[in-house]
Protein backbone atom coordinates (compact mmCIF):
# COMPACT_ATOMS: atom_id res chain seq x y z
CA UNK A 1 0.00 0.00 0.00
CA UNK A 2 1.16 3.54 -0.71
CA UNK A 3 1.47 5.73 1.86
CA UNK A 4 -0.01 9.56 1.15
CA UNK A 5 0.55 12.63 3.12
CA UNK A 6 -2.19 14.38 4.80
CA UNK A 7 -2.35 17.45 2.47
CA UNK A 8 -3.10 14.55 -0.31
CA UNK A 9 -5.97 13.17 1.52
CA UNK A 10 -7.03 16.55 2.22
CA UNK A 11 -7.23 17.00 -1.59
CA UNK A 12 -9.97 14.36 -1.81
CA UNK A 13 -13.62 15.66 -1.41
CA UNK A 14 -15.78 13.31 0.33
CA UNK A 15 -19.22 14.14 0.55
CA UNK A 16 -22.52 13.24 2.23
CA UNK A 17 -25.37 13.43 -0.56
CA UNK A 18 -29.48 12.33 -0.10
CA UNK A 19 -29.93 9.58 -2.95
CA UNK A 20 -32.97 11.72 -4.82
CA UNK A 21 -34.21 9.21 -7.33
CA UNK A 22 -32.58 5.95 -8.61
CA UNK A 23 -32.73 4.60 -12.57
CA UNK A 24 -32.05 1.42 -14.47
CA UNK A 25 -29.13 1.18 -16.42
CA UNK A 26 -29.76 -1.42 -18.81
CA UNK A 27 -26.87 -0.13 -21.20
CA UNK A 28 -24.14 -0.58 -18.05
CA UNK A 29 -21.91 -3.60 -18.73
CA UNK A 30 -21.86 -4.77 -15.15
CA UNK A 31 -25.62 -4.76 -13.33
CA UNK A 32 -25.76 -0.67 -12.53
CA UNK A 33 -28.18 1.69 -11.36
CA UNK A 34 -28.31 5.32 -11.99
CA UNK A 35 -28.93 7.61 -8.85
CA UNK A 36 -29.27 10.97 -8.87
CA UNK A 37 -27.84 12.61 -5.86
CA UNK A 38 -28.25 16.01 -4.05
CA UNK A 39 -25.29 17.61 -2.59
CA UNK A 40 -26.66 20.35 -0.92
CA UNK A 41 -24.49 23.34 -1.99
CA UNK A 42 -22.57 21.51 -4.69
CA UNK A 43 -25.87 20.14 -7.07
CA UNK A 44 -27.39 17.39 -7.73
CA UNK A 45 -25.02 15.17 -9.39
CA UNK A 46 -25.91 11.60 -11.47
CA UNK A 47 -23.42 8.57 -11.34
CA UNK A 48 -23.48 4.70 -12.05
CA UNK A 49 -23.24 2.31 -9.16
CA UNK A 50 -23.02 -1.15 -9.36
CA UNK A 51 -25.08 -2.24 -5.97
CA UNK A 52 -27.90 -3.99 -7.21
CA UNK A 53 -26.85 -7.04 -5.78
CA UNK A 54 -27.57 -5.49 -2.28
CA UNK A 55 -30.25 -2.50 -2.95
CA UNK A 56 -33.75 -2.26 -4.61
CA UNK A 57 -34.42 1.38 -6.44
CA UNK A 58 -37.04 1.88 -4.05
CA UNK A 59 -34.72 0.92 -0.82
CA UNK A 60 -32.24 3.33 -1.72
CA UNK A 61 -33.97 6.81 -2.20
CA UNK A 62 -33.81 8.80 0.77
CA UNK A 63 -30.50 7.08 1.82
CA UNK A 64 -27.53 9.35 2.60
CA UNK A 65 -24.13 8.43 1.48
CA UNK A 66 -20.71 9.00 0.88
CA UNK A 67 -19.01 10.23 -2.70
CA UNK A 68 -15.95 11.72 -3.84
CA UNK A 69 -16.85 14.45 -5.73
CA UNK A 70 -14.08 15.98 -6.93
CA UNK A 71 -12.67 13.12 -9.80
CA UNK A 72 -13.10 14.55 -13.37
CA UNK A 73 -16.36 13.12 -15.05
CA UNK A 74 -16.10 9.76 -16.28
CA UNK A 75 -18.22 8.63 -19.80
CA UNK A 76 -19.89 5.34 -19.23
CA UNK A 77 -21.25 4.52 -22.13
CA UNK A 78 -23.81 7.27 -23.35
CA UNK A 79 -23.77 8.62 -19.62
CA UNK A 80 -21.94 10.75 -17.91
CA UNK A 81 -21.13 9.95 -14.54
CA UNK A 82 -20.56 13.33 -12.14
CA UNK A 83 -19.28 11.42 -8.97
CA UNK A 84 -18.09 8.27 -7.87
CA UNK A 85 -20.59 6.35 -4.82
CA UNK A 86 -18.08 4.62 -1.81
CA UNK A 87 -18.06 1.54 -0.60
CA UNK A 88 -16.73 -1.94 -0.05
CA UNK A 89 -16.91 -5.56 -1.07
CA UNK A 90 -18.45 -8.38 0.44
CA UNK A 91 -17.31 -11.52 0.50
CA UNK A 92 -18.85 -12.36 -2.90
CA UNK A 93 -17.15 -9.15 -4.18
CA UNK A 94 -20.92 -7.34 -4.13
CA UNK A 95 -20.74 -3.69 -3.30
CA UNK A 96 -21.85 -2.45 0.03
CA UNK A 97 -22.48 0.86 0.53
CA UNK A 98 -20.21 3.59 2.61
CA UNK A 99 -23.24 4.43 5.37
CA UNK A 100 -23.73 7.10 7.53
CA UNK A 101 -24.78 6.48 11.50
CA UNK A 102 -27.09 9.59 11.46
CA UNK A 103 -28.13 12.45 9.23
CA UNK A 104 -26.06 15.05 8.31
CA UNK A 105 -26.21 18.13 6.08
CA UNK A 106 -26.02 17.54 2.11
CA UNK A 107 -22.26 18.25 1.27
CA UNK A 108 -21.03 17.72 4.66
CA UNK A 109 -17.00 16.73 4.06
CA UNK A 110 -15.64 13.64 5.77
CA UNK A 111 -12.83 14.53 8.00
Amino acid sequence: MKEITWSEFEQVELRAGTILEVFDFPEARKPAFKVKVDFGPYGVRMSSAQITKHYSKESLVGRQIVAVTNFPKKQIGKFMSEFLVTGFTDEHGDIVLTSLERPVPNGSKLI
